[in-house]
Order: C-alpha cells, then sequence, then structure tokens
C-alpha cells in the first residue's frame, strides 16, 4: 500500500548536481544498530531525461519504500511503500520520466510448504495509477501463478510500453466456457504500461521457461529446462534455442549442465548478430561471442587464467555489452568499448580511494550515467557523470549512518590447508590495529557454497572489526569463481575438504599470532552457518564461541525439505548418499560439540527450513551442550529486517564477549 511517511532512519543526501553534500553520522545507542541497519538504497535507476532517480530504501523494521527525487534537489516524494510481510520492494525502474515498474516479491506458507512469488506493478512516480503487468487471477485458475513474468525490453522510445515474458494460466471448471481462459505457458506481450493495452508478441507455451531479446525488442533465444521422464521433477539440464534474423522457426542452440561442452547465453549483440555466452576453457568459464548466423561459430573473448569470467557489463537499458568482468583478489572489469574504458579510466582517477566502479543505469542516449564507488572502507557513493559537463556528482550515500566512523581495511591473502594448498581469503584487523598482536578473531565463511567472498565493503565483517576482533573470510575449496578443480564435487560431497580449509583458517590466525588461541570464534550464514557447526564435530577444541545464521544442519533434511518442489531430484543429487551425509550433519554429531552455539532463523526461510536450527537446538540441548536459538517470525534467509539485524549483532557481540573472556 502507498502512504505518505516521514522515515526515522536517515536516507542520504539528494543534492544539487554541482554539490554533494556530506551525511553526517547518525547517533546510534549500539553498533548493532550501527551495522544492521539495512543499505539505504537497495535498488536505484536513472530517469530517460536524467532529471531524477528512483531508489528502494528501508523504513521502518522491514518495511521498504520506493522514493523518486529530482536531483535539482527540489523535490522527493514516496511512490511506493510495502510492509515486509511476507511481500518485499525489490526494485523501481523507470519506464518513461514519469512511469515506474517495480518488482514486489516474498513467499508465503501454504500449508507447510512454503511457496515463492513475484509481483509487477506499474505506476506513476507518485504513486497514482497502479496497474499490475501480470495475468489477473481467478477463482477458476487451473494452478497456481507464482510469477508473473520479467521485462524483457524497456523500450524507452515507445512512450511507455514494455516488452514482458508474462505468465499465462488458464482456466478449469467454468461454467460458460466460451469466456474460459485457455492460454498456457510462458508468452510475450507489448504492454502499455498507463492504460494496459496488450499486444500479443509469442503465444504462451508450456515448453519455454524463459526468452532473450537483441535489447531492440526482437526476440532471438529460449531455453527450458526438461522434467525427467513422467515425473514432472526438473532436470538438471537448460535447452537453449535461437532464431536466424528474421526467421520464427527455433534452432538449437546449446545444452547447459555445466560440462565441458555446453553454453550458457549472457547476452545478445543486434549489430553483430552474436550471442555472449560462457562457457568452460581448461576448467574455468570464459567469455565467447557465438554467431547466430546458422554457424554457431564460437570466437573466444576473454579467458582468465586463475578464476572463472562470471559476466558482461551493459549499459543502454542492455541494449550494449560494454565489457566483460570477473573476480580475482579484486573484482576487475575490462571493457571492449573504447570510450567507456576511458570514463572508467578517468573516473579511477578521480575517484582514487574508491576503486570499485560500476555502470548502474543511463538517461535516453546515455547523456547521463548513474555510477556506483566503493571500496573496502567505504560502503559506497552513488554519481550522477554529465557528458556534457564532464561532471561527476555524488548524489546518493549507500549507508550514511556509517559517514564519519572509522571502518578497517580489507587485506587479500593466502593461508596454508592441511595439504598444503594455498587458500584464498581476506583478512580484516579492527581499524588502526593493521599489526595487532593475539586480538580475539572471527572465523566468517560464506555461503553458499557455490559462492565466493570478493574484496570490499562487508557489513558483518566490518561490525566483528568494529569491535576489535580480526576476521578472516576464506574462500575454501567448495568456493564457486575458481573452476571446477576448485569447486570439488561442492561443499556438501566435499565437505572434508571445505570444513577442514575453514578450519585451517583458524588455525593459520594461531599461528600467525594475530589471534590469542582462548579468543577464537567463528560465526557463518547458510552454508557458513552450516560450516560453523560442523567444523566443531571435526575440531571440538578449535572454536570457543560458535555462531551459525540460518543454518543447514542436516543433508538427509536438506534432501527431505526439497521434495514438494520441481527441483526434488537435483536437490537429492547435491547433497548424495553414502556415509558423507550422517557424517557430514551436525544434527547427527552433536555429542562431538564442545563450544557453546549461538543460532539465528527466519520462519520464512525458503533457502533453508528453520527447522533445521530447531533441531540441532532441540539435539544439542538434549546432549547436554549449550545452544541459544533466536526466531524470527515472518523473516525469509537474509533476514531483511534492520530492527532484526541490530538486536541480532548485539546479541552476538555479548554472546562472543561472554565466551571469548581470556
Amino acid at each position: 500500500m502507498l502512504r505518505k511517511i516521514v522515515l526515522a532512519a536517515a536516507i542520504g543526501s539528494i543534492c544539487a548536481p554541482s554539490l554533494a553534500q556530506e551525511a553526517s553520522p547518525r547517533k546510534l545507542e549500539t553498533s548493532g544498530a550501527l551495522f544492521g541497519v539495512r543499505p539505504s538504497v537497495e535498488d536505484i535507476d536513472l530517469s530517460p531525461d536524467g532529471k531524477r532517480i528512483v531508489y528502494v530504501t528501508p523504513g521502518r523494521g522491514r518495511t521498504s519504500v520506493a522514493f523518486v527525487a529530482e536531483l535539482d534537489g527540489s523535490k522527493q516524494q514516496a511512490a511506493l511503500e510495502v510492509d515486509g510481510n511476507p511481500e518485499r520492494l525489490r526494485w523501481c525502474k523507470f519506464v518513461t520520466d514519469q512511469r515506474l515498474v517495480c518488482n514486489i516479491s516474498g513467499q508465503a506458507d501454504a500449508g507447510g510448504v512454503l511457496v515463492p512469488f513475484s509481483r509487477l506493478l506499474a505506476l506513476n512516480i507518485d504513486g497514482s495509477n497502479q496497474k499490475p503487468l501480470g495475468q489477473r487471477t481467478s477463482q477458476f485458475d487451473a494452478r497456481l501463478r507464482q510469477f508473473d513474468g520479467d521485462i524483457l525490453d524497456w523500450m524507452p522510445a515507445s512512450g511507455g510500453s514494455v516488452l514482458m515474458a508474462r505468465d499465462y494460466v488458464p482456466e478449469r471448471g467454468k461454467m460458460n466456457t466460451n469466456v474460459q481462459r485457455r492460454k498456457d505457458g510462458l508468452g510475450i506481450d507489448r504492454i502499455d504500461t498507463l492504460t494496459m493495452a496488450v499486444k500479443p508478441v509469442e503465444s504462451p507455451r508450456k515448453d519455454v521457461d524463459s526468452f532473450m531479446t537483441d535489447g531492440r525488442g526482437v526476440v532471438r533465444m529460449k531455453s527450458f529446462v526438461p522434467v525427467r521422464g513422467a515425473t514432472g521433477k526438473l532436470d538438471a539440464r537448460t535447452v537453449f534455442s535461437y532464431r536466424l534474423p528474421g526467421s520464427t522457426e527455433w534452432q538449437p542452440f546449446s545444452t547447459w549442465d555445466e560440462s565441458e561442452t555446453g553454453m550458457f547465453p549472457v547476452a545478445i549483440e543486434a549489430d553483430t548478430n552474436s550471442a555472449y555466452a560462457l562457457k568452460k576453457l581448461d576448467g574455468r568459464l570464459a567469455l565467447y561471442r557465438v554467431k547466430l548466423d546458422g554457424s554457431l561459430a564460437a570466437e573466444l573473448v576473454h579467458a582468465h587464467p586463475k578464476v572463472d569470467v562470471d559476466g558482461v557489463v551493459r549499459i543502454a537499458n542492455g541494449e550494449r555489452v560494454i565489457g566483460v568482468t570477473f573476480a580475482d583478489e579484486m573484482r576487475e572489469t575490462v571493457y571492449f568499448d573504447p570510450e567507456y574504458k576511458r570514463l572508467a579510466a578517468s573516473w579511477g582517477k578521480a575517484l582514487p580511494k574508491l576503486p570499485i566502479i560500476n555502470f548502474v543505469g543511463a538517461s535516453s542516449g546515455t547523456a547521463k550515467l548513474l555510477v556506483r564507488a566503493g571500496s573496502d572502507s567505504d560502503p559506497g557513493r552513488y554519481y550522477v557523470y554529465d557528458r556534457a559537463s564532464r561532471s561527476l556528482n555524488e548524489v546518493m550515500l549507500e549507508r550514511p549512518t556509517l559517514e564519519g566512523v572509522q571502518l578497517a581495511n580489507v587485506k587479500p591473502i593466502t593461508y596454508p590447508a592441511a595439504d598444503g594448498t594455498a587458500v584464498p581469503a581476506y583478512l580484516t584487523l579492527p581499524p588502526g590495529k593493521e599489526t595487532a598482536r593475539g586480538l580475539p578473531a572471527v572465523v566468517l565463511p560464506h555461503g553458499g557454497p557455490s559462492a565466493r567472498d570478493e574484496w570490499g565493503f562487508d557489513w558483518l565483517a566490518q561490525y566483528f572489526a568494529h569491535e576489535g576482533y580480526a576476521v578472516i573470510q576464506p574462500n575454501y575449496r567448495g568456493s564457486a569463481g575458481y573452476g571446477d578443480d576448485w569447486l570439488q564435487e561442492n561443499g556438501f560431497k566435499s565437505w572434508r575438504t571445505s570444513i577442514g580449509d575453514v578450519n585451517a583458517a583458524g588455525r593459520w590466525l594461531v599461528s600467525e599470532g594475530i589471534a590469542d588461541p582462548a579468543r577464537l570464534a567463528i560465526v557463518g550464514w547458510s552454508y557458513g552457518g552450516y560450516a560453523a557447526l560442523q567444523s566443531a564435530v571435526v575440531e571440538p577444541e578449535l572454536f570457543k564461541a560458535i555462531v551459525a545464521i540460518a543454518p543447514v544442519t542436516d543433508l538427509e533434511m536438506v534432501k527431505s525439505d526439497a521434495r514438494d518442489y520441481t527441483n526434488s531430484h537435483n536437490v537429492s543429487e547435491y547433497i548424495g548418499s553414502g556415509p558423507h551425509v550422517t557424517e557430514g550433519s551436525p544434527l547427527q554429531n552433536a555429542g562431538r560439540f564442545k563450544a557453546p552455539v549461538l543460532m539465528f532463523h527466519g520462519d520464512l526461510d525458503l533457502n533453508v527450513r528453520v527447522r533445521h536450527a530447531r533441531a540441532m537446538d532441540a539435539k544439542l540441548k538434549s546432549e547436554g551442550k549449550a545452544s541459544e536459538l533466536v526466531v524470527y517470525e515472518g523473516l525469509e534467509h537474509q533476514l531483511a529486517d534492520s530492527n532484526a539485524r541490530a538486536l541480532m549483532l548485539d546479541r552476538i557481540g555479548g554472546f562472543l564477549k561472554a565466551n571469548l573472556q581470556k
């Protein structure tokens, strides 16, 4: 619902293009409140005329609000507010200077089964004339419509229309069958977001899961995940097809199953009639340009000798690909486009302390560019670059509550695993203590496990550093981004290697004299929470306190959690069967724990069900172990509630201080 509001939290400064005001630090009672507040910019976009921005910012607790602000500072207004119970406002983007499309999503409990959903809503920048873009729900719908669909092209010259892949649900049991809807599957419509006039472009089909265009409104590719026989369960493969220019017939492009030969398309370039696709080269993902002329001739664009290429950089509503990106010790971008290469280099010189620079949006014709810049010790700032005046002006702060707060530097390092393998990691020491010794310390493994940490600002790591802890974030084997050999089977099947690398990070802190062995803790979220708990199974004496947020606690339970969903076979294969399932489940080995445990979990967590934490807490207590569990009602995996996060950090801070005493 939309209402006029006044936020208690500092929002950041909307300022005149020639002068960026600095936000003063907000006075907060606790460090938990300082670092736990959600970013003031959760999403942002620039209007086609370059005169205003729309940004999604947190309100009180779990509420999110979309604000539209004039860049000359003359006006700011709330366009949409979502209360977070259970819907969350994810993003808003301009269709025209006066019209927005916003995405609202979440998950709901349907008889014990958590069901994800998302909706697309068109509205004026003042919040009026709201129109749902998805098919209208009917009491006769033959199935649940979880997702409205996706915007394929924003079509800035269309006067307010978008090209949308739209999910159609047929009706059943209607008395008047002449008006019964029969369309079923994913189709494409051109929709006027103001009048809701609809022009069909592609008839709905059940054998399509997504479409891709060339950025100019022409549909060139589709994908489909087949089912396994008569089971109705999804396969692990994705099948891609494409069209020749001017044709309506589909031809095979590739089957992607993370094999050595599959190609995964990420963008289509109209000017060269080609697709950019990721493909394995020497066990790592590389970027190729593939001709869409019938030959599928592939040309290597970029490969890295150590890490995966993981994406492309696009501009002008996704129409143009201007570069490729990957993360080694730091995130890097290689620009193909000479103009943007020069721009990025000039901004790097203008903002030497903010080396992480990303294109976020652009006005029509890219006369103005929206840019985000940040670093390890700066959470991020948003700038508008005016090509005509060649000015780069700050317009928003990502975390104004931390402005003026001394934050820590992050150092890329490697440390030896038990078998001598060099494991990449990031070390964060308390501000002003770059050579400190004998500190209390936290090992902070990332989630996933098929993910990785990167150099930059991390609110959890910075909180611990602010509280005086040394923090190490290991990219253990099982992490993504380093190729197949590093990924292993995955962090569950190969848990002994992954957890061994995590524990080796703690031992390294001690061996280097950085950490006091009596004050060493481990904290993790999701798979990181699993790693924190499983570390105590492997080496019960290593960590003196364990914190697990939304943790997996039992591998067999992960498989059973998926039984009501179409990906259940894939999940079962991912976890596997055999002794590693029991041996790798903290719940089945609770008797080995010696350190006290503190856990947090949301009861609407679709990624990891809350029953994992509840079962672990009960089992630890039955074994006479110290365990505490905090369950947040109505929150999902990310605990997207500033109050909940603040209280969680304060609770963790007190727990660590109580259990890491000399």
